[in-house]
């Protein structure tokens, strides 16, 4: 085998459909678009989720509930969570910018403290809610819990 014998396997190349050149092409007249119709015309494209006249099923299903427009998203962090970033980067006090920092949360995120698990650390919190049984247990270990 010499480079100047290499070919593509026969059939890998074909030259591309050319419709609309005339009746001897074998393709000319309506362009194997078929007669008349919304296809046959030029410009055509169907709407986004059209299903040929058959009921879309965004309009078959029933809406249900509502989206609070005033609902405030939180990042929970639990105390498990709490201790472990306190002990891998050994911090002393927490907040949603030490948190941004680390890349823990987003600088957009509000962040919350619930109780799941336990802390040892002696902490100073400073977070956008806390609940209470995770307020009292990082006061318990000596802590201190301030909402921003």
């Amino acid at each position: 085998m010499k480079l100047h014998t290499i070919k593509p396997a026969k059939g890998a190349v074909t030259s591309r459909k050319r419709i609309a050149r005339g009746q001897g092409s074998g393709k000319g007249g309506t362009s194997t678009k078929g007669h008349k119709g919304d296809k046959s015309r030029a410009g055509h494209k169907d709407k986004r989720g059209f299903e040929g006249g058959q009921m879309p099923l965004q309009r078959v299903f029933p809406k249900r509930g509502f989206k609070n427009i005033h609902r405030v998203e939180f990042v929970p962090i639990n105390l498990t969570r709490l201790q472990a970033i306190v002990e891998k980067h050994g911090l002393e006090a927490v907040s949603p910018e030490i948190l941004a920092d680390h890349n823990i949360i987003k600088r957009s995120d509000r962040v919350k403290i619930l109780a799941f698990g336990s802390i040892t650390s002696k902490l100073t919190v400073k977070v956008h809610a806390v609940s209470e049984k995770a307020k009292s247990a990082i006061e318990g270990a000596g802590g201190s819990v301030e909402l921003v």
